[in-house]
């Protein structure tokens, strides 16, 4: 017998949750709002890159020619020869190391020199001229010369 009503009350407690299941069914039927129009699924972009729902006013509209659009990075124009030649003042160097750094005076950027790209000795604070060539980690020094 105690089975017989531990089977009762299983049947019972599905039927109940079959019950619940259909009304929240119908529930969420009434709810839902049948056939959206297209209009009202329809998404714009503003001029701030904003999705919104009113279409944007087409007199803010900008014609954009193809041809100026880059795709990637563009090209590295040549550098000027004269660009490349700085003057600068010598604000450390390692003499047991080889390498130090130069203030260059027009940018205020600090170059890495190596002792191999000096003609002359350098000494902290010497005024210098020198030419630059892109390294691995910046700008390097090169064809570093006292200024005179």
């Amino acid at each position: 017998m105690a089975g017989s009503w531990n089977k009762k009350e299983r049947e019972n407690k599905k039927r109940q949750e079959r019950k619940q299941k259909e009304e929240r069914r119908e529930e969420r039927k009434e709810n839902a709002k049948k056939g959206k129009s297209l209009e009202d699924m329809m998404a714009y972009i503003d001029e701030n890159g904003n999705i919104s729902s009113t279409p944007p006013d087409p007199r803010k509209r900008i014609e954009v020619n193809v041809e100026d659009i880059e795709i990637g990075v563009p090209k590295q124009k040549p550098l000027n020869p004269e660009d490349l030649i700085r003057k600068g003042v010598v604000t450390f160097f390692n003499h047991e190391k080889g390498f130090g750094f130069i203030r260059d005076l027009q940018t205020q950027e600090s170059i890495f020199v190596h002792i191999n790209s000096s003609a002359d000795e350098l000494q902290q604070n010497s005024r210098v001229v020198f030419e630059v060539e892109p390294g691995p980690k910046g700008l390097n020094a090169v064809n570093v010369r006292l200024d005179k």
